[in-house]
Formats: C-alpha cells, structure tokens, sequence
C-alpha cells in the first residue's frame, strides 16, 4: 500500500552498497523502518533526503510491522541552521536520541510533535539549551517519573525553597536537609517549562544561571530515575 507520512530521520545505517535503511519517526505510525533503496548514489534523488535529521513528506510501500519501502520524499524544512552550526547538531541529535527511546518506551503519539516543535524552534534561533530542557521535563512525564513540581515531594507544603533530584521534586525548608537553596525564579521557571506549549514560543530570555541549575537538575535527574544513557547526551555536558 503506497502512502504518504510526515516524519523525521532518527536513524541511518547501510544496506549493502548503495542502499540505506532508516528508521523515520512519522506523525501517523511512531518509528518505522524502512529502506532507501540506492540512496547511497551520487546521482540517486534520494542521497540527500534520507539522512539523519531529514523532515519531511515520505512517499512509501507501507508494510505494517515490517520494513517498508521508500520511493520519494517532499522536504518540509531543511533544518538548514542546524545543519550548520555543530553545537546545535549536537542537541539535535541529542533530541532525535531521547525522543526515540522515549516513543518505544510510552508509545505517546505526543513526542512527535513535541520533537518536531523542538527541532523547528532551535532552528528558528531560539536557545537550544532551553528548549533541550523544556523537551527533557516533558518527556519525563511520559517515562513515567515526572518529579513533583506542585509541592514538597516529602510533605506537600506549598511553601517550597529548592528542588531536589535526589528526593524528586521541590523541598520546603522543613523537609531540606543539605540541599542548596536555589532562586524562587528557578522554581516557577522549571513548572513552566512544563506546561508551555514548544510551539507557540515567541520569546526566551532567562540568565544563565538560571539555565544551569535547572540543567543540572535534569541530568541528575535523568541519571537517577530513567536509567536512559545516551551517547549523544555526553557531547552535550562537554560544550555546556
């Protein structure tokens, strides 16, 4: 059955020697495989829309369950300013990574957009860092292991002065032991992250220190409770 899906490329390897196959993550069926037959040619029109991080229209055999069979494909944004810059390559590769295990792992048709409004924000400018973290909280819902961001994790007092990775969530001055106290901006920004909506981002202006503590958050976090290990995440601790 031929048919038409949106989707991105997350993955690539060889199929003998001029043929590739590669796992799209599509709007319409989560990740399927399939194969770019001669894609691999220097004259093949689908040399340079079958390669990593390609968004796009996928004309394709579509074969349930099975490796399916690509015959065309309609470009819907280049990426071209990720494509360019190595540090943005770096989170988006990042982002491919993540949004891959976490899909097998929940099957939540939402990661795709939530993938591809990242992907299309970071190309637009917006600072990649931010909008990584914004992607990495949300998806923790669907890991199922969401900290808790509406009250003391130990007691539920709303009157909460620091996050904890280790116990899971905001800490009231009662329940904090060691843990530093962090800045009651840092606190509302992490909430908010989670429940902005990627695609309707029209501004971000938040210091970095701001940026570093709820980063540090999240790795800890992710280290702690996902048991996710990415090689791609370790590109990104060298250059932040």
């Amino acid at each position: 059955m031929i048919e038409k899906v949106e989707g991105i490329v997350v993955n690539e390897k060889n199929y003998g020697d001029t043929s590739k196959i590669i796992d799209i993550f599509t709007k319409e069926h989560g990740i399927i495989g399939v194969i770019a037959k001669g894609a691999k040619g220097i004259k093949s029109k689908l040399r340079s829309t079958t390669d990593k991080l390609s968004y796009g229209e996928f004309t394709i055999y579509y074969k349930e369950n099975k490796l399916s069979l690509l015959k065309e494909v309609h470009i819907l944004n280049s990426l071209k300013n990720i494509r360019k810059d190595i540090t943005l390559i770096g989170y988006s590769s990042f982002l491919l990574d993540l949004s891959t295990q976490v899909w097998k792992h929940s099957f939540n048709d939402n990661a795709y957009s939530i993938l591809i409004n990242s992907l299309l924000k970071i190309n637009e400018g917006f600072d990649a860092l931010i909008i990584t973290n914004i992607v990495e909280l949300k998806y923790l819902d669907y890991l199922g292991v969401m900290p808790s961001l509406t009250g003391c994790v130990v007691c539920g007092s709303n009157q909460v002065v620091t996050l904890s990775s280790d116990k899971g969530g905001y800490l009231c001055s009662k329940c904090r032991i060691n843990e530093p106290i962090i800045s009651d901006k840092t606190m509302k920004l992490i909430r908010m992250y989670y429940y902005v909506d990627i695609a309707k981002i029209d501004k971000i202006n938040i210091s970095d220190n701001i940026k570093k503590q709820i980063n540090n958050f999240l790795d800890e976090y992710y280290e702690k409770y996902t048991g996710l290990y990415l090689k791609s995440k370790n590109f990104l601790k060298d250059i932040i």
